[in-house]
């Protein structure tokens, strides 16, 4: 009777209090834990196959990159997921009560083991989980202030699997992380038969951001990913495979949701392989490089892992000129010294005495047998008539 009491006299204050103070009070009270069951056996799935992001890993898988995941939380006992950090915005604990994080942990980042034929797109990237909901809502000001406190903590990719409406604060917090560098991928929204008119959804289409719609095993967009949102490019969004709570598997997810996180993973890798680059030429670089678009609401096309993080694209060569080589210094070149006039002279004697030397000794060559065999007799001159 006097935990009735007291539990009236809580829930009392709280409706007094007004609307805000009771749903608070509400989100922070405890609920049941219990997400839908997975099972144990797990094989390779389409989207893994289709994407092909094992050829990638010669060249990165994701090292020295932090991708903060602002979700419903991370198992992080699940043997394939290695979590640097979680934070507990809602204050119901660090608990996955939902799956949903934890399947859009795995395939960032899911490790990768011998035994097991399901792994992550960039298995060495730094994961940070910040749980933004216990529910399959969400606080629109905590998903904000996750943005922030993501940027804060030194992310260089945020996935949002979340969509909502324009919100102030929601717009002030995605500029907030754009302006510290950082590639904001996010989910582009499922429509549902009951959702009437659709919409875009929010965050993905601010300017900016990496908005991501889903694809099927046939490349084409589903029918459920929301084409009104501006599309960057597709992604695998139907009957994935990935980590769930418990250290399951499940085999049959559905949704953008999905496709943002592999196009999260695509982007942990582009920037693992080119830290030179700011979010601006990631977000282009993957969008130029994906398989191109096939209708409204695909964007750029498939994302391709391997052409994002290896294509040489011209735009970014930039083409500098040699520096022009310094003058060389006066000393390093030994001038000519002065003619020596003196020396020109008596070689030039010499040479003239010699030549006339030449010429005697050959007169002489000529004129001595000649004389010999007249017997030094001078010659007779020839008269005409003898």
């Amino acid at each position: 009777m006097v935990g009735r009491g007291i539990l009236a006299g809580v829930l009392a204050l709280a409706l007094a209090a007004g609307p805000s103070t009771a749903a608070a009070a509400t989100l922070r009270a405890p609920e049941q834990c219990s997400p839908q069951r997975g099972g144990l056996q797990v094989g390779e799935s389409w989207a893994q196959r289709r994407l092909a992001f094992t050829g990638v890993w010669p060249l990165t898988m994701g090292e020295g990159v932090t991708v903060a995941l602002i979700d419903s939380g991370v198992d992080t006992l699940h043997p394939q997921l290695k979590v640097a950090r979680s934070i507990d915005l809602t204050g119901t604990g660090l608990r996955d009560c939902v799956g949903h994080g934890t399947a859009v942990a795995g395939i960032i980042a899911g490790t990768d083991r011998k035994d097991i034929p399901f792994v992550g797109v960039a298995p060495k990237a730094r994961l940070i989980s910040i749980k933004q909901t216990n529910g399959d809502r969400g606080d629109v000001a905590l998903l904000a202030q996750g943005i922030k406190q993501a940027a804060d903590l030194g992310a260089q990719v945020i996935n949002i699997s979340i969509e909502t409406s324009d919100q102030p604060d929601l717009r002030a917090a995605v500029d907030y992380a754009l302006a510290k560098d950082i590639v904001i991928v996010a989910a582009a929204g499922n429509l549902k038969k009951e959702d009437g008119t659709p919409a875009a959804a929010y965050p993905a289409s601010y300017q900016g951001v990496l908005s991501v719609g889903s694809a099927g095993p046939d490349g084409r967009r589903t029918d459920f990913s929301n084409a009104v949102t501006p599309i960057s490019v597709l992604a695998p969004g139907e009957d994935i495979t990935s980590t769930w709570p418990g250290g399951t598997y499940r085999q049959d997810l559905p949704g953008t949701s999905f496709a943002a996180a592999y196009v999260a993973g695509v982007a942990a890798l582009v920037r693992a392989r080119h830290p030179g680059l700011d979010n601006v030429r990631v977000r282009r670089r993957i969008e130029i490089t994906a398989d191109g678009a096939s209708g409204t609401g695909t964007g750029a096309g498939m994302v391709n892992p391997l052409l994002a993080v290896s294509e040489i694209l011209p735009s970014e060569v930039v083409a500098i000129a040699p520096r022009e080589p310094s003058a060389l210094p006066s000393t390093i070149v030994t001038r000519p010294k002065p003619p020596d006039q003196k020396a020109i002279d008596v070689s030039v004697g010499v040479a003239v005495i010699a030549v006339c030397a030449a010429g005697l000794v050959t007169a002489m060559g000529v004129v001595i047998p000649l004389g010999r065999r007249r017997g030094w007799k001078p010659g007779r001159r020839a008269i005409p008539g003898d």
